[in-house]
């Protein structure tokens, strides 16, 4: 390679290592003079980098923001963490499949034949977890708009579209109302579902009524909220913001979304409860109320101890979250957390193992209650009457 293209390498890529660069050390750092510096920065103007000079005793050099893409320059490490992000792009929800494809195939001409190599042999298959209908993608433009509004602070105003078809609940995943995780199996249920078993049901219009036509009300207005943070969780694009309506931190589902323009004026960012994103999104989907504090096991709403009649190599295979300590070479003491107590015993119960509940008395009654369903469940069923 001719000594001034490596030394224009050189340049390039000290100016994308930190900010500004004084004239004078970036010579040092060449081993060439000032004129030079000078000269090199001009061939990469006019291979369309935008290099801006700045004024002042010392003067320097900054990599700016351009209006067109230049080429780039990456080390051995950066090409090969950027290839294997384009291929797991494909689960990120976003809608971009076919340009991650398109981007890696361009990077991939451009690499050297030693990272080509690397590269091709370290070929991700990204699957994703199975679902009985396909995840909602979410489109660019969107994800662009709220990302824009998050970076500058600015009131964001959308249209909330309603869930359509059948909700299908899934742990740790909020479903239904925004900011709400959805209901955990063997806890109440929401106002204005369905009535439960044994209730009284709405009379029935007399024979011969004609149908009532449902009346269409108005819209809903848009919503106003201060957004804070653009997240993903399972496969899904989250809206962290705070509601100026609800006067109250919500989260909402990308897919769901629809920005209006122009959006509202700036705002002053507010604290997360829990301290950071990602705890306020944990607590959040776990069921945890916004100003409660996660607990010591995951930050579960409910959580109980006991005493398994097994090694504790063996459950720690089994358990990702929690504490397992060890009592002997067969006992074992384990806390867990989970959404409900009946789903607290339930998970505790398929080690098969003795269990001896240490507390609190509400897991000691979920199992009792288990155990009053299981024996039922594993009685005979009557043959019908003919």
């Amino acid at each position: 390679m001719p000594k001034t293209s490596a030394r224009l390498l050189s340049l390039l890529s000290l100016l994308q290592a930190r900010r500004d660069w004084p004239g004078a050390l970036l010579a040092e750092r060449l081993d060439v003079s000032p004129r030079t510096v000078r000269r090199d920065v001009d061939r990469l103007r006019e291979l369309g980098y935008p290099v801006v000079a700045m004024k002042g005793p010392d003067g320097g050099y900054r990599l700016d923001a351009g209006t067109e893409l230049p080429p780039l320059l990456f080390d051995d490490e950066q090409a090969v963490a950027l290839a294997v992000a384009l291929q797991i792009a494909t689960t990120t929800g976003a809608g971009i499949e076919e340009a991650a494809a398109r981007a890696l195939n361009t990077v991939r001409q451009v690499l050297p034949a030693r990272l080509r190599h690397r590269v091709d042999t370290l070929r991700v298959t990204a699957v994703d977890r199975p679902a009985i209908r396909p995840e909602p993608q979410v489109d660019s433009d969107v994800l662009m708009a709220i990302g824009a509004a998050v970076h500058g602070r600015e009131v964001l105003r959308f249209d909330y579209s309603p869930v359509s078809g059948p909700v299908r609940a899934t742990a740790g995943t909020p479903e239904g109302c925004e900011g709400t995780p959805a209901t955990p199996p063997g806890s109440a249920a929401p106002s204005g579902s369905a009535a439960p078993p044994g209730s009284a049901a709405p009379p029935a219009p007399p024979r011969g009524t004609p149908p009532q036509t449902p009346r269409h009300s108005d819209p809903p207005p848009p919503r106003r909220v201060e957004p804070h943070h653009l997240v993903t969780w399972g496969r899904r694009w989250y809206l962290v913001a705070w509601d100026l309506d609800r006067d109250d931190w919500r989260t909402f589902r990308a897919d769901r979304i629809t920005p209006r323009t122009p959006t509202g004026p700036r705002f002053p960012p507010r604290e997360l409860p829990g301290g950071s994103v990602a705890a306020f999104i944990t607590a959040r989907f776990r069921g945890i109320g916004a100003t409660q504090g996660p607990d010591g096991v995951g930050g579960w709403p409910c959580r109980g101890e006991v005493i398994l009649s097994l090694p504790a190599a063996e459950v720690l295979r089994h358990t990702r979250e929690g504490i397992v300590e060890e009592l002997g070479p067969d006992r074992c003491r384990v806390v867990l957390g989970s959404w409900s107590w009946p789903g607290l015993a339930a998970a505790i119960g398929r080690f098969d193992a003795d269990i001896e509940v240490i507390g609190p008395p509400e897991l000691a009654s979920a199992f009792a209650h288990l155990a009053t369903r299981y024996a039922a469940a594993g009685q005979p069923r009557a043959a019908p009457n003919p």
